[in-house]
């Protein structure tokens, strides 16, 4: 057996060992809060449950806790040891992985999912992995596709205040990452002091930009300074008139391309981020070639979705062949190329299966190459994880399940997110896909796929609907089409034309 990732092979073992109903009864155990204290400087650590004060010792974190918690943590950590190894995984790999932000907040997420609910497929979670959290509607630019036509700041936003009692709130509920966005939320004054307060709870710290304001270097230093971990820079074509063209500002594309070069040079993790349409279609070779030419490590192309201003534009989006086409093209263009090369298309886990013969997995949005264990990391994860593995929380504390599906599942200002989490009908519907309809209720690779749940809603106004950007929904796509034309022609003749009468 060839060795595989440490990272992998442990949620590989957490699936298949910890499932087991006596080994999830040991772990319902780790639940159980205690207080343990750290041995080489005597202070006490904050109250948390066995498996956190476990995750902490395999990280490397001495600790000196009672007997009971002591018998919990050496028993459960042999455990992890044992399997990481038998699964061909090395446990130094682990290790590494948990001194990362957010990363052992994660895993912890996940073991206390495996303990409430079992293993299921897609896991549930009693906390997401990710917010997406749309800072501010305030925004520097106007770019043609944005979900939340962003511009001026809303009157009701989140006070500063407010903000901080959600990161709290946030790290209570156990969610492991946060990603800043909006509008632009770097232009915000309170960008900084809630990075460093979410960096300060250890928070994996992300934010997805415009580029504008760390085009300046100093300016993205005091964000890393602040602890940002990453950034997510966009980047709509490889021609600056095309960018700024789709933007609505003259010059984005160069402060875009400097923002990255930046994050190059400060060795800052980092991805261009490309909202692919009919617009860009045709660049996908250019726009890479961009990111190598920059350093840059990653691209993600992101699926259009008709929100905000985006309904504006929907004749821009791809037809479902033009997608699959753009799919295969961008797998056979990451095995050529050493850069990372991701698409939030969730039916990108079906091409990959099909396009590797089932050696290779696409979990979420990147592909694990020749590594079986991460069949089961896929069905974990579930493609598309909205209302499920992540939510968005809006600029006046909505809650939604994701930034490109406006469907208001509470508020943070009237109810605890935890509450909102758990019991909204909606999210709880959305984590079950048994109740997705059409071709994606039976698809058999709905459990790596299951459609964008949100294209469904923009479309058919319907989060369980079927993702008409699928080829085998290519009749839902026609449809579409043909009852947007019947519309047109409907509306062309209802408008009667000016008599004019010549003199």
């Amino acid at each position: 057996m060839g060795r595989r990732g440490g990272m992998s092979a442990f949620l590989g073992a957490s699936r298949i060992i910890l499932g087991n109903p006596m080994f999830r009864a040991f772990l319902r155990l780790g639940l159980n809060s205690a207080t343990c204290s750290l041995i080489d400087g005597g202070s006490v650590a904050e109250p948390g449950t066995l498996i956190h004060y476990s995750l902490l010792e395999l990280e490397g974190v001495p600790l000196q806790c009672s007997l009971t918690a002591r018998f919990f943590i050496n028993f459960f950590n042999s455990i992890i040891k044992f399997s990481v190894r038998l699964l061909g995984g090395n446990i130094d790999d682990v290790k590494d992985a948990l001194n990362i932000p957010g990363i052992r907040r994660g895993i912890e997420t996940v073991l206390k999912g495996i303990a409430l609910y079992g293993v299921t497929i897609p896991q549930m979670l009693p906390a997401p992995f990710m917010i997406v959290w749309d800072f501010t509607n305030m925004c520097n630019l106007r770019c043609k596709h944005c979900y939340r036509a962003a511009g001026k700041p809303l009157p009701n936003e989140l006070t500063l205040y407010e903000k901080l009692k959600l990161v709290e709130e946030l790290d209570r509920a156990g969610v492991a990452a946060i990603a800043l966005s909006g509008g632009e939320p770097t232009i915000h004054p309170d960008y900084l002091t809630i990075v460093k307060a979410l960096a300060k709870r250890e928070f994996y710290v992300a934010t997805a930009t415009n580029g504008w304001r760390f085009a300046d270097i100093d300016e993205l230093k005091k964000a890393i300074d602040a602890g940002l971990n990453y950034v997510e820079v966009s980047v709509d074509s490889a021609h600056p008139r095309r960018h700024d063209d789709f933007r609505g500002v003259e010059g984005s594309w160069n402060r875009a391309v400097k923002a990255l070069e930046n994050a190059v040079k400060l060795g800052l993790s980092h991805a261009m981020a490309v909202t692919i349409t009919e617009y860009n279609f045709g660049e996908v070779e250019d726009i890479l070639n961009l990111a190598e030419s920059i350093g840059v490590k990653r691209v993600v192309f992101f699926n259009f979705v008709p929100a905000g201003r985006g309904k504006d534009i929907i004749d821009l989006d791809l037809d479902p062949f033009e997608r699959e086409e753009l799919m295969r093209r961008l797998y056979r263009e990451m095995k050529k190329r050493k850069i990372e090369i991701y698409t939030t298309a969730p039916e990108y886990g079906r091409v990959v299966i099909q396009m590797s013969r089932g050696k290779e997995v696409a979990p979420t949005h990147f592909v694990a190459r020749g590594d079986p264990v991460t069949t089961a990391i896929a069905e974990f994860i579930g493609g598309c994880g909205a209302g499920r593995i992540y939510a968005a929380i809006l600029p006046e504390g909505t809650v939604t399940p994701c930034v490109f599906l406006p469907i208001p599942v509470g508020n943070i200002r009237e109810k605890p997110f935890a509450e909102i989490w758990s019991k909204n009908p909606l999210l709880n519907a959305l984590r079950n896909k048994d109740n997705l309809k059409g071709f994606c209720h039976k698809c058999p690779y709905r459990n790596v796929c299951g459609g964008c749940r949100a294209r469904a809603y923009g479309y058919f106004g319907d989060p369980l609907e079927v993702d008409p950007g699928c080829i085998y929904n290519y009749s839902a796509w026609r449809r579409l089409k043909e009852s947007t034309i019947r519309e047109r022609e409907a509306a062309a003749h209802t408008i009667k034309p000016k008599i004019t009468t010549a003199i």
